[in-house]
């Protein structure tokens, strides 16, 4: 472990152009309230079309409880689409790690009360019909109105659900997951016929009809202007090219990016934008990469490591080569900041967006203090950088290098024993509770992170994370 100068030699600060948008309480609030009430709205509209009184028999019981399954499971699912439509005042309220983990609830749990849906559906016309589960089945498909798109629809969304368990993701590249993510969107909108030609439910009111239609068109115009508008307009607006590539260390590099007017992009220090650059193949998946550098009006940094096809071919990308983004992303900004003082706890690669952070957020010397943690010192990314920027703006270092240890889930090197993470926080930042904690590195880390953070009497209302799971 080493320690830089705590006072600065040089006083000053970077020059950044634009600052954070403000996020505000209740637009998380609002947005919550607006999930839940969509779902009491369709219940009541379940209700309000006989559901209770179809209970009655076997079959009357099976249906209606399917017909209100297959409800819940569409709302959720154009839900789901709107968690990850990169709706701004949405993302900045919530962050994309929480919307992910969001996304993935309300996906699994459609996908079940859709499955629910068709079970109990195909049962309860079995026992009206008095006829077997199979013909029952193949009748609805062939014969109802939208069923074959309907079943193909399901099959896409099943395929995204089974793609999205945590072991088969494991087991993908985040380009091809990526990929096979899309479509959940086919899934949703082949889905749409059979529930306005065959689902009375859609049709029986003009409350039904209204609400329905108006939350199709509030999902798509969502996509269409944030998810496609948005970025044609910014990348038409600045033309970022690759200005240079810099080797870091083995197997990272970093981007330097130029374009028109960067002074005008809506970008803070601490947020990532979904890449790509049109160089070679597999110019068309996007991958995402925090901004190893604050922005200056004039330029822009990513650093990525070689952790897949998409991050590797970086390293061969020639100057001039054409980027499109998407973005920017994420609330691990100066916007959540609730103090003047600050810690930053960073893993590996996880320093990019931290060293934004630190070279653009404001503070005295002496409040800002930098934790890293790495096997060793040839891992250490922007190590002169981190100095020089500590010895300018008295940022406390510590740099916590050594092999993790066995047997336990800690974020400390094996040197530190069976020392308390939060002991150990405490000794390297004795007001720690004061501080603002941001966070970044691995799934499990940054959890052991946040343990440690809790219990040196951080609230947790003030640690910020961003994390590389997908």
């Amino acid at each position: 472990m080493s320690t830089t100068p705590l006072m600065a030699r040089r006083p000053g600060r970077y020059p950044v152009p634009r600052r954070a948008h403000p996020v505000r309480g209740w637009w998380r609030d609002a947005s919550g309230l607006t999930a839940w009430l969509s779902l009491l709205f369709v219940v009541a509209l379940w209700v309000a079309g006989r559901g209770l009184q179809n209970l009655g028999s076997v079959s009357g019981f099976l249906t209606s409880a399917g017909r209100l399954a297959g409800l819940l499971s569409a709302d959720l699912l154009l839900l789901q689409v709107l968690l990850m439509a990169r709706i701004p005042w949405v993302e900045r309220s919530y962050g994309q790690d929480e919307l992910a983990r969001r996304h993935r609830l309300a996906g699994f749990t459609s996908i079940t009360l859709m499955g629910t849906h068709v079970v109990l559906i195909t049962v309860g016309y079995a026992v009206t019909d008095r006829s077997g589960l199979v013909s029952e089945a193949w009748d609805l498909v062939t014969t109802d109105p939208g069923m074959l798109l309907a079943t193909a629809g399901t099959a896409a969304l099943v395929m995204v659900a089974i793609t999205s368990v945590r072991a088969a993701r494991r087991r993908l590249r985040y380009e091809s997951w990526h990929l096979l993510h899309l479509y959940a969107y086919l899934g949703a909108g082949l889905a749409l016929p059979h529930q306005l030609w065959t689902g009375a439910d859609f049709t029986s009111s003009t409350a039904a009809t209204v609400f329905w239609w108006s939350a199709y068109a509030t999902a798509a115009a969502a996509i269409l202007v944030f998810r496609l508008g948005m970025p044609v307009w910014l990348n038409l607006r600045h033309r970022l090219v690759v200005e240079r590539v810099v080797p870091e260390a083995r197997g990272v590099v970093s981007i330097h990016l130029r374009g028109r007017r960067l002074d005008r992009l809506p970008v803070a220090a601490g947020q990532f934008f979904l890449w790509r650059f049109l160089h070679g193949t597999g110019w068309t998946r996007g991958n995402p990469f925090s901004l190893s550098a604050a922005p200056d009006g004039t330029r822009l940094r990513i650093t990525a490591k070689d952790l897949g096809d998409g991050s590797r071919r970086l390293a061969t990308v020639p100057a001039g080569t054409r980027v499109l983004f998407e973005g920017p992303y994420g609330r691990l900004t100066e916007s959540v900041r609730s103090g003047r003082k600050v810690t930053m706890v960073a893993s590996g690669v996880g320093i990019t967006p931290l060293r934004a952070l630190l070279e653009a957020l404001p503070y005295r010397p002496g409040e800002a203090v930098l934790l890293y943690r790495a096997r060793n010192e040839g891992q250490l990314l922007f190590r002169h950088e981190l100095d020089a920027l500590a010895a300018r703006r008295g940022i406390r270092v510590h740099y916590l290098l050594g092999r993790r240890g066995r047997g336990r889930v800690s974020w400390l090197p094996a040197q530190y024993g069976a020392a308390a993470g939060e002991t150990i926080l405490q000794y390297l930042v004795p007001d720690i509770a004061e501080h603002d904690v941001y966070v970044c590195g691995p799934d499990a880390w940054t959890e052991a992170v946040i343990a440690s953070a809790r219990g040196a009497g951080v609230p947790r209302s003030h640690i910020h994370s961003e994390r590389f799971g997908w």
